[in-house]
This record gives structure tokens, sequence and C-alpha cells, in this order.
């Protein structure tokens, strides 16, 4: 049989005061005198007495926990992401609450209502959709400090945190013009998104800034995962397209892409450059091993945490946006467009593609 564990009622009829004064005293909140103070010293080592820090936490409205929503833990992207917030808040003294959204926007109003309510002190919350004011509202009215981390939720007051994916797009996309490509393909994300906005807009930058006739020949544009990638690649090849490079907007739509590239044969990078954007995937090990925009993202986690735990203390960062630098791994898969060198169209799909599709995968 395990020993009765001593409670502060325990201490504080022994050393015949109240509950409160006890409480107070252990807590530096109370000055007594000294024969009191000395009577509870003496029935807190009578009876063994060890605080409870979280009911001292939640006395004080605080419960040193913070929480952490993300879209998928099973995408190694967000699982990196959690990876990284869990370290930080553990070495600032805090715990996590993981949720998973499933990528469902309903789901992320639903976790912001439910945290709101909760014993978490603060929310760091990453979205996987475009908002139309339904994130917003309530993520403003959020009793709890919120940090919004990798994509942006317009609108919202509090600190921001992302990767800088214009420059992403900047960097990929004037590395392939310095490799001689004037026809680009982008594989992106949702269209409405803040990052697929800003990682089309840094090839846009870098095309006006190369003084070269470059064209994006073809934008395709749905959810970040591998059934939009392998639709992209499918529309891509059956159009015909005659671009000679590639920037696929993260490795979640590579996976798909390459699936469907390895099937029609195409081989990389004499008949196709490619980049990718993430560089969490082991694309390292392929062959050839894929050239990248490698995001910070263990630098973001741990950003996040710090300024949620900052605000939580009381800075007013509410119009912090941290922007975090981004950078262009360079490996196999872009070489110099080869003249003569045209992609074959899919044997399964012969349908004309057209430019600027939103694709339903």
């Amino acid at each position: 049989m395990s020993a009765k564990v001593s409670r502060l009622s325990d201490v504080a009829r022994t050393a015949e005061v109240s509950v409160a004064t006890v409480s107070r005293f252990l807590n530096n909140r109370l000055q007594l005198p000294e024969e009191t103070a000395a009577r509870i010293r003496r029935a807190v080592a009578e009876h063994e007495y060890t605080p409870n820090p979280h009911a001292r936490n939640l006395s004080l409205g605080r419960s040193e926990t913070i929480a952490l929503v993300v879209p998928d833990i099973a995408n190694p992207y967000f699982a990196r992401l959690a990876a990284a917030v869990e370290r930080e808040a553990g070495q600032q003294g805090y715990a996590l609450t993981l949720c998973a959204s499933l990528n469902t926007l309903q789901r992320e109003r639903e976790y912001i209502a439910r945290l709101s309510g909760s014993a978490v002190d603060g929310i760091i919350f990453v979205s996987n959709h475009a908002d139309d004011g339904t994130l917003r509202d309530p993520i403003n009215a959020s009793s709890r400090r919120v940090v919004i981390l990798d994509e942006d939720v317009g609108g919202v007051v509090g600190p921001r945190v992302f990767s800088d994916n214009e420059l992403g797009g900047y960097l990929a996309g004037r590395h392939l013009i310095e490799m001689g490509h004037r026809s680009i393909a982008f594989f992106g994300g949702p269209q409405a998104m803040r990052s697929t906005e800003a990682r089309l807009a840094g090839i846009r930058r870098a095309i006006a800034e190369s003084n070269q006739h470059v064209v994006i020949r073809d934008e395709f544009f749905g959810a970040y995962s591998p059934e939009h990638g392998r639709a992209c690649a499918s529309r891509f090849l059956s159009s015909g397209s005659e671009a000679t490079a590639l920037l696929v907007s993260s490795d979640e739509i590579m996976i798909g892409a390459l699936e469907i590239f390895r099937r029609e044969g195409i081989r990389l990078p004499s008949q196709l450059s490619v980049i990718g954007f993430d560089d969490i995937a082991p694309f390292v090990l392929f062959d050839p091993p894929l050239t990248s925009i490698r995001q910070p993202v263990e630098m973001m986690g741990r950003r996040a945490v710090d300024l949620l735990i900052r605000s939580l203390r009381g800075e007013d960062l509410d119009r912090v946006i941290e922007y975090l630098p981004v950078e262009l791994i360079l490996r196999g898969s872009v070489s110099h467009p080869r003249a003569g060198k045209r992609l074959p169209p899919s044997a399964d799909n012969q349908k004309e593609g057209n430019e600027h599709d939103e694709i339903d995968a």
C-alpha cells in the first residue's frame, strides 16, 4: 500500500493556521511573524509536504502549457516543425499539447474555440487553408495569446513567423535562368494561399531582374499533397509543354510528380530540370539528388515559441512579423537545357492542358 500523500490542510491543521495562510506563505505572497512562519516550516517537514506546482500555476492563472495546432502530423514537414516547437518549449519550461486538424478548416476553427476555453496559456497555430475570415475572427477574439506560424492568416492581430517564401521563389528562378532556362513551369499549392503567391512572385522577380525573355509557361495550383503532384505532372506532360525547367512548391507535391515522371520515363535533368521546395524529404538519396529550396523549419519552431512566451510575459509583440531566410541547396536535378529536347506527351492522357489550372486532386 502506498504512503498517504500529505495535503495542504494537514500542514495548516498542525501549524494551527488557515489553509489560505499556508498557501500564501509557501508562495511567497505573505509575510508572517517568525514564530508563525517557523510553525509552518516545521509542519511542512513533519508531513513531508511537497507543493503541487500544477495547482500553484492554476491558482495564478497559468498552466505553463502551450498548444500547437498543425494540419497533419503524418506529413514530415509538420512533424519536424512540431518536434522543433516541443524542444524549444521544454527548454523554456513549458509542456506542449499537440493538435492535428487533419487538413480541415472546420477542425482548425474547432481547435481555436476549444483551446481558447482550455487551461493552455497560449497557442501556436499552423493553417493549411486560405482564410475567408472564419479563422481570423475567432483567433482575434480568443482569450489566449496566438502566434501564427508557417502560413499567414490575413487580418490576425498577433506575432507571426514565416519562412521567406518570396526569396525561395526568387532563388529558384534566378538559378534556372542562370542555367539558361527561358521557359519555366510551376507546380504550386492552393492559389489563394500566401505561400503560393509569394513563391510565384519570387520567380517573377527573378525574371524581371534578368533582362532576358523568360516565360512561366505553365502554372498549376492545388493542395500541398502527392495527389496534387500526380495531377500536375499528368496535365503538364499531356499538354506537350515547352517548359524546360520546373519549380515544385513542396516536398509533398514533388513526391506525386516524381511518381508520374518515373512512370513516363522522363529523365532528370536531361529532359527536365527540377527544383523542389522544403527539403525535408530524403531527396538527397534520389538519382539524381534533387536541388531544393530549404526552409528553416527548426528555426521557425524556435522563434514561434520564443515570441509566444515573451508575449505571455507581457511584451507587446502584436505587430511582429518575422520572415526567416531560406537557402538554395544545389544538387543534381538542374542542368543547362539541351537544344531539341522536348518532353514527350503522356501516353495515358493526351487531353490539352491549360495554363493557370487549379487542379482538384
